[in-house]
């Protein structure tokens, strides 16, 4: 305005020295009222042009939050006093995240309310009616501002985005202010002074994950079950020639006055799944030997011999393998001969000597259907002993055929007395003649292999299911932390390092070699739980959840 007025005016004509160059135009003097308008009759020969202006609100990056681990040792790097730091934080993940709300908020503050603008509906945070607070902090409005004996951080709790590192310090923090006990504790005390969105499920998140919670709540996870040895499946081969042993009882006999204790040596045809009782007057070693002598004696000397780690196993494997180097004869045929070979599972893996363990049960269950005395003497259980080696023998290993009743199903007596119980023989003719003998033989290797035949159809098709352990899991790796699992002793579980690894033959690990602080000691999958105890793991829970953009 008054511009029209000097431009009338000529510095020719007045001079630089005319007072209205010196004290300006007379209205200035005036009240703005009385001021003159100004013509807007401008005239431009320009070409006027479309200008398109984009706005954009950013912010620069003060902190890295992923180089603390802890909450509190942000805050202590942030600033001097705990609690303005937590406010100087916050705020700044506020403007990083919701940067445009914020600048709305900014906004409504300076204009009047009819002239204020509206959250975005698109926004996550429409629906929380979110104001700008006196500390500067975006928080949410709700419907209890009128509670006396709430403070004003419950009424109105600051807003925290989901998926930023902060936040999940934050319940981390709280997480382990509580004793990682109750998440719905860490849900209340979080809610008496944030607001996060789906905060149960990041605090069920973070107790899944937390370090100090994973210990107690280790479990291991064993490999899919594996293959089946090739000594379970080899046909064709006389029974026993691949044998598992075990021990069961002790069991109390009557001895003159006195009472003693006997254990029963189990060897199981890893094939036809016979049995053959002995009983043992010990545990020592040489009852083991002795045991082990009077099988060989009757049912001939195996191939391969296999059992769990006992302590009496290991000392005849021992001196098995070492006078079978020094091919010493007379030990060896203590044993069996030079080609036997002994196989130990790992320590705590009754699953591998499944198929044993399942008759040792059938055993106990068939001797407690005899109705024993309570301490028989030893002539007793050694009958009774028999009497059930012949009842599991007789067991069928495959259903009940319905074509013929002149079939019945095959049972491991099949192969050792040709039928399922001893009484029914083939029919043979007396005869001193070649012939007839040889006839006489080929016709029981007809029979025997009529047998496998049907072991091979029917028996093997029932073994061929697994019942569990059906999915992939992460394999163990040298160096991994574990727990090593003794259901007697939950509490005091020791823990060790992987050092060596034992893969099965289909490449998955079976059984490790952990190295504790009283030594080296073997064991299977099943019975260690590996520790995820990494140095990132709070920034590995905030990647995990997060889906690449801040909410």
């Amino acid at each position: 305005m008054g511009l029209s007025c000097f431009s009338h005016c000529s510095l020719s004509n007045t001079g630089p020295n005319h007072p209205r160059w010196q004290r300006g135009p007379e209205f200035l003097y005036k009240d703005e009222r009385d001021w003159p308008e100004q013509e807007k009759n401008w005239v431009t020969s320009e070409e006027m042009r479309i200008v398109n202006l984009h706005h954009r609100t950013g912010t620069e990056e003060i902190f890295k939050f992923e180089r603390f681990s802890k909450w509190e040792c942000l805050l202590r790097t942030a600033a001097e006093e705990l609690l303005e730091a937590e406010l100087t934080v916050v705020r700044l993940i506020q403007r990083e995240s919701f940067a445009n709300e914020y600048a709305t908020l900014v906004f409504n503050q300076q204009v009047p309310m009819e002239q204020r603008k509206l959250i975005d509906k698109n926004s996550k945070l429409y629906k929380l009616c979110p104001f700008l607070g006196g500390d500067g902090l975006i928080r949410k409005d709700g419907r209890i501002d009128a509670a006396p004996w709430l403070s004003y951080e419950a009424k109105f709790p600051a807003i925290l985005p989901k998926n930023h590192y902060v936040t999940t310090l934050i319940i981390h923090n709280h997480h382990r202010k509580f004793g990682h006990a109750n998440n719905e504790t860490v849900v209340n005390e979080l809610r008496q002074r944030f607001h996060v969105s789906e905060i149960r499920s990041a605090v069920r998140k973070m107790s899944d994950n937390c370090r100090k919670c994973k210990v107690p709540k280790a479990s291991p996870h064993p490999p899919r079950m594996g293959p089946l040895p090739e000594s379970r499946l080899n046909p064709y081969v006389r029974p026993f020639t691949f044998t598992g042993l075990d021990y069961f009882g002790p069991i109390s006999i009557r001895l003159g006055r006195s009472c003693v204790k006997r254990w029963v040596a189990l060897f199981t045809c890893l094939t036809t799944r016979a049995i053959h009782l002995e009983l043992a007057f010990t545990l020592a070693t040489e009852s083991c030997k002795l045991a082990v002598r009077r099988f060989i004696a009757r049912r001939g000397a195996p191939l391969e011999i296999y059992s769990d780690q006992g302590t009496n196993f290991q000392g005849a494997r021992k001196e098995l393998q070492q006078e079978t180097n020094k091919l010493n004869h007379e030990l060896a045929a203590t044993f069996t001969d030079a080609a036997t070979q002994w196989k130990l599972n790992p320590p705590y893996a009754p699953h591998m000597g499944g198929i044993w363990e399942r008759l040792v049960r059938s055993v106990k269950a068939a001797l407690a259907a005899m109705e024993m005395s309570r301490n028989p003497d030893e002539e007793t259980l050694i009958t009774a002993l028999a009497e059930a080696e012949s009842l599991i023998n007789s067991r069928p290993l495959t259903y009940l055929p319905l074509d013929t009743e002149e079939n019945e199903a095959l049972t491991p007596n099949h192969f050792l007395l040709l039928s399922s119980n001893g009484v029914c023989q083939p029919v043979t003719m007396q005869s001193h003649n070649t012939s007839a003998i040889r006839s006489n033989w080929k016709h029981v290797q007809v029979m025997l292999d009529r047998f496998w035949s049907r072991w091979i159809k029917e028996f093997l098709p029932i073994i061929s299911r697994q019942s569990k352990w059906f999915g992939e899991v992460k394999p163990i790796h040298i160096g991994d932390l574990v727990m090593i699992v003794n259901e007697m002793r939950r509490n005091s579980w020791e823990r060790g390092r992987v050092v060596k690894l034992y893969p099965g033959k289909d490449g998955r690990i079976r059984s490790a070699d952990v190295k504790t602080s009283t030594g080296i000691v073997q064991r299977p999958l099943t019975k260690l739980a590996v520790l995820d105890v990494g140095i990132q793991s709070i920034y590995l829970i905030h990647n995990s959840n997060s889906s690449g953009v801040q909410s």
